[in-house]
């Protein structure tokens, strides 16, 4: 099976140095990608011991030519045994697919736990008004399990979520923003009422958005100075929805100044620097980080990437500089949503990160040898001889891997958490 690319070879050709194309299916082999450069005679001699006659090179990719075709030599008749090398490659496959297969279990169970979040916030904001008492109740307990689940665990995997599972309703960005400030509140060593606080507060944070008019609130096009005016009144607007409900006045802080910015240019009420409460600075770091992403108009969203860099190299001035730091380093400098190309030349999408570990997230690897319901995840704190080489756009990827990677239009997060035993009542 030739392309442009790579040329069929007989395995007796192989030497180190070539990169090789293993045609068959991922499990099937001991190796830990389907595609890779050969850099010993232990990896020739797997390869040999998988059976196959011929195998695919790519040139371009090679340090060296194959070896010249030389007369074949009969195989000894005795069944040789693998060597050290492969048994020790054949336990780190394993060791791998349990990995992988730990990776996929905890994002199924992220994904299950999002959804209810999801649902649970919907008939908040549903309730909000009708029967306020209820939905302050529901938003406690949705916080409080988070706030839980988030101090018993030291370090926080934040995951990227499934377009099918976070949808594109509004209200999926008070989640995020919530599920995002809280694990940088907890970064930042806050004591739990702030966290939980900073919780109910990005829950309720946009509330007031209810009382303008759908088509400002969601509207693809620049709008005029009287549409923004009435937009920004959402602070105030927010406020008066929220004071019947009784929220701590830290919530509340959160409500009204989640837009105003450190050199004063923000509103409702311009303040600058200290004059706007902390917590409220921490929600406005993460609020412009979602609404840069999440954009009205998905085509014109940043990746999570680019919003980050434009964050730092161009609206540092908006932000305290101390939430600021630390959701950078948190969320790492590849951001789950983040499409990558990896110094083994492959390409993937950041799914996952570790609080721990920002600079090793887990990636989803682009190989059109493994379908792509069984993408191959490397948790990169594991695979400590692959790095991330680069950041891409969507327009950089071929149709092929645009498609298998599938980029989100709409980004999403949520944390996966240990089960926490609830107290009962």
């Amino acid at each position: 099976m030739n392309s442009p690319a790579t040329l069929t070879i007989s395995v007796d050709q192989l030497c180190v140095g070539l990169y090789v194309h293993l045609d068959m299916s991922w499990l099937d082999h001991t190796f830990a990608r389907n595609s890779f450069i050969l850099k010993n005679a232990g990896q020739i001699d797997a390869i040999k011991r998988l059976g196959i006659k011929r195998i695919r090179v790519e040139p371009a990719r090679s340090s060296t030519r194959p070896l010249p075709l030389t007369a074949p030599v009969p195989a000894p008749a005795e069944v040789v045994a693998p060597s050290a090398e492969e048994n020790a490659l054949i336990s780190e496959k394993k060791a791998r697919i349990e990995r992988i297969l730990a990776e996929r279990a905890a994002i199924s169970k992220c994904e299950k736990a999002f959804a209810k979040a999801g649902s649970t916030l919907k008939n908040i904001e549903r309730n909000v008004f009708s029967r306020p008492q209820d939905a302050y109740a529901d938003a406690d307990q949705l916080v409080q399990q988070m706030l839980d689940g988030l101090l018993a665990d030291k370090s926080i995997a934040i995951h990227l979520m499934n377009d099918k599972i976070a949808g594109e309703d509004v209200y999926f960005h008070s989640l995020n923003v919530s599920v995002l400030a809280m694990m940088l509140a907890k970064e930042l060593a806050l004591p739990a009422e702030d966290i939980k606080a900073i919780g109910i507060g990005c829950l309720f944070h946009d509330i007031g958005k209810v009382e303008i008019p759908a088509r400002i609130v969601n509207s693809t096009l620049p709008l005029n100075r009287a549409e923004k005016n009435l937009l920004q009144l959402h602070c105030q607007y927010g406020l008066n929805v929220v004071r019947k409900i009784g929220l701590p006045k830290a919530s509340l802080d959160i409500i009204e100044q989640h837009h105003e910015h450190m050199d004063g240019s923000g509103y409702p009420n311009h303040l600058r620097g200290e004059e706007i409460a902390f917590l409220a600075r921490i929600v406005c770091v993460v609020n412009t980080f979602d609404n840069h992403c999440n954009r009205t108009n998905p085509d014109d969203s940043l990746t999570p990437f680019e919003a980050l860099s434009m964050m730092f190299k161009q609206q540092r001035h908006l932000f305290d500089p101390v939430p600021l730091n630390m959701f950078i380093r948190c969320m790492g400098v590849y951001p789950p949503g983040t499409l990558v190309k990896l110094s083994d030349e492959s390409l993937g999408m950041v799914i996952s990160i570790n609080s721990g570990k920002p600079l090793r997230p887990s990636v989803l690897i682009h190989d059109p040898g493994v379908p792509k319901n069984e993408a191959i995840i490397l948790d990169l704190s594991q695979e400590t001889d692959i790095e991330i080489s680069a950041s891409l756009k969507p327009s950089q990827l071929s149709p092929e891997a645009y498609d298998y990677l599938s980029p989100r239009k709409r980004m999403s997060y949520f944390f996966d958490t240990p089960k926490v035993e609830t107290k009962k009542s």
